[in-house]
């Protein structure tokens, strides 16, 4: 099992956790973190199909020959990507705070919590 798929099962049972506990600042940034792992995996441009066989440009055929495989996240980077949800939770928090919206801002920084303490919890098998 990759990393990846190691912390997107761990997310998940904390979102179902979080779920039948109505915790909605804890479903929010569970989803932003399975969110942000699932764009990271995402293929880089340079690693789509670019072949020029066959009667039309650019056309592959065969079933799953336009499939691109998916990036490949180490349990670090993805650490890294879910410390960055919280780090912009807290940045955004400060903002509020400054414009004397303490009630958004605590939010976030309840939501930045809530990244911070998965961050400690270490997905088996990693």
């Amino acid at each position: 099992m990759t990393p990846a798929e190691l912390w997107r099962e761990n997310l998940r049972r904390s979102l179902l956790s979080a779920r039948k506990a109505r915790d909605t600042t804890s479903i929010t940034a569970i989803r932003s973190a399975l969110s942000a792992i699932d764009n990271a995996e995402t293929p880089l441009p340079d690693q789509t199909d670019t072949r020029t066989g066959g009667p039309i440009a650019g056309a592959v055929s065969g079933l799953g020959s336009t499939e691109v495989a998916r990036r490949v996240l180490s349990d670090r980077e993805i650490r890294g990507l879910i410390q960055a949800e919280a780090d912009e939770r807290l940045a955004a928090a400060a903002e509020y705070i400054a414009n004397g919206h303490d009630s958004r801002a605590s939010d976030l920084q309840s939501q930045a919590a809530v990244l911070t303490r998965l961050l400690g919890q270490t997905p088996e098998g990693v």
